[in-house]
């Protein structure tokens, strides 16, 4: 656990340290390292139960792919953010680097955490660097405003989170995820064991977010630089259905009576975000929806308490945060060349980028989870433990994959084929930087469809 943490945590002094030069390029390699390092720990997980043991940190099959994810975006938002910084001063870039590393160094720490206090105390920390990233280096006007919903939707979010572990601290005398598992069922039944409930999943449902409690995302995402953009999209929006999967062990058995109405939201969110995608004007904004409505089959998956419904949402979590970051790294580089996000300004790039269309496509694509890429694995075992709940859910999850596929090939047609606007006339060339970013987003998504048991969670 540690060969990876202490490396990430001297990262800091390295960025400081080095000479402005050779700042990117020393940050990238270091950082890239460790992300190498970390994909050891997918080998052990194999084995049933936790691994690299220590009272306050271990991983388990559920954490491990979070945590691979989590080293493997830190060398690509550095990759994605070195031109869009280049015109600051060095001192900038550096705080810039060092805030992407302290949101690495937390969630790190978040997803190993063993003690749900611990967890708690991470989860809320990784606030404050995406706040600074998102009001300080944000585009547009608006950012501030932005900034202020992410934070009191959170916060508010996750006090009464707080409440319900001290007062589940009081009733087990263990906050520790290797024990509680073990801890006798509390019978729940009184009116507030619902509230006490509603309070322990009501934080990740906002993280996540429910269709509901969704706003602050579509404005995060869209004013956030792109770092800020990819960690929330990759990373952040999980630590909602990680912090769930935790939570649901201690709340039998009031889940099964008080899940529907979430459900329901969840369901009707992925159709209702799904056709908000259809009339965005603005791409930034159409990719942050259509995370909104891949979130709510996860948290569907995940609220009806299934092997399968779990396995399926660790799937799409890995998968969704692979192909959003990538999708708004190529929102990226078109904003850097065409400086305007509007989808009817800046289309029928294929004349001028045409490989940059071929990560569009792919891109795209995994977007409406195309088969045999692992999306389709995790929206597939979803959609089939939900049909097997209930089979009326199949009207919902069947819609929302219609729409899926009708906003993604939207938003493909869009921004690369047509006519090339009149007004755009010199647009710079691809640079390698790009296509690497491109490559190491969809490669590893591509090579998962050989191994998804890496994967799998518990159930592999």
């Amino acid at each position: 656990m540690l060969k990876i943490l202490l490396p990430t945590i001297m990262l800091v002094p390295t960025i400081w340290a080095t000479p402005a030069k050779h700042l990117w390029s020393t940050t990238l390699s270091y950082s890239l390292i460790i992300s190498l390092i970390s994909l050891t720990w997918l080998k052990s997980s194999a084995e049933s139960g936790w691994s690299f043991l220590s009272p306050y940190m271990a991983t388990d099959p559920l954490s491990t792919p979070l945590l691979a994810l989590t080293c493997w975006l830190l060398p690509l938002m550095i990759l994605a953010s070195q031109n869009h910084t280049a015109s600051e001063p060095i001192s900038r870039q550096r705080a810039y680097i060092t805030l992407l590393t302290s949101l690495q160094i937390f969630l790190i720490m978040a997803f190993s955490a063993t003690e749900v206090i611990m967890f708690y105390i991470m989860f809320e920390a990784t606030l404050i660097p995406t706040l600074v990233i998102i009001t300080r280096w944000g585009n547009q006007t608006e950012r501030l405003n932005a900034g202020t919903y992410f934070l009191f939707y959170t916060l508010a979010g996750s006090l009464p989170l707080l409440v319900a572990l001290l007062l589940l601290q009081n009733s087990t005398g263990t906050l520790s995820l290797l024990t509680l598992q073990y801890a006798p069922s509390m019978q729940l039944s009184s009116f507030a064991d619902k509230l006490w409930w509603a309070g322990c999943l009501l934080a990740f449902l906002v993280k996540m977010p429910l269709y509901g409690a969704h706003l602050w995302l579509p404005k995060a995402h869209v004013e956030a630089p792109i770092a800020g953009s990819m960690v929330l999209a990759a990373v952040l929006l999980k630590l909602g259905g990680y912090g769930m999967m935790r939570m649901m062990i201690m709340l039998e058995p009031l889940t099964k009576e008080l899940s529907y109405p979430f459900i329901i939201f969840a369901l009707w969110g992925v159709i209702m975000t799904g056709s908000i995608c259809l009339r965005q004007t603005d791409l930034k904004s159409l990719i942050a929806y259509s995370s909104v409505s891949h979130m709510g089959l996860v948290a569907a998956g995940i609220l009806i308490q299934t092997p399968w419904g779990f396995t399926g949402a660790l799937i799409l979590m890995i998968a969704h945060g692979l192909t959003s970051s990538a999708l708004f790294c190529l929102a990226n580089t078109n904003y850097e060349r065409t400086h305007s996000r509007t989808m009817i300004l800046a289309r029928g790039l294929q004349m001028v980028l045409p490989l940059m269309t071929a990560w569009w496509f792919i891109a795209s694509l995994a977007n409406l989870a195309l088969p045999p890429l692992p999306n389709l694995m995790g929206e597939l075992m979803i959609i089939t433990s939900l049909f097997h709940w209930s089979w009326w859910t199949i009207a919902l999850t069947g819609a929302g994959t219609l729409i899926t596929a009708g906003y993604s090939l939207y938003m493909f047609l869009m921004t690369q084929r047509g006519p090339l606007p009149t007004h755009i006339i010199s647009l710079d060339p691809t640079h390698s930087r790009e296509h690497l970013l491109m490559a190491l987003h969809l490669l590893p998504l591509i090579l998962l469809i050989s191994k998804p048991e890496l994967i799998w969670g518990w159930t592999a």
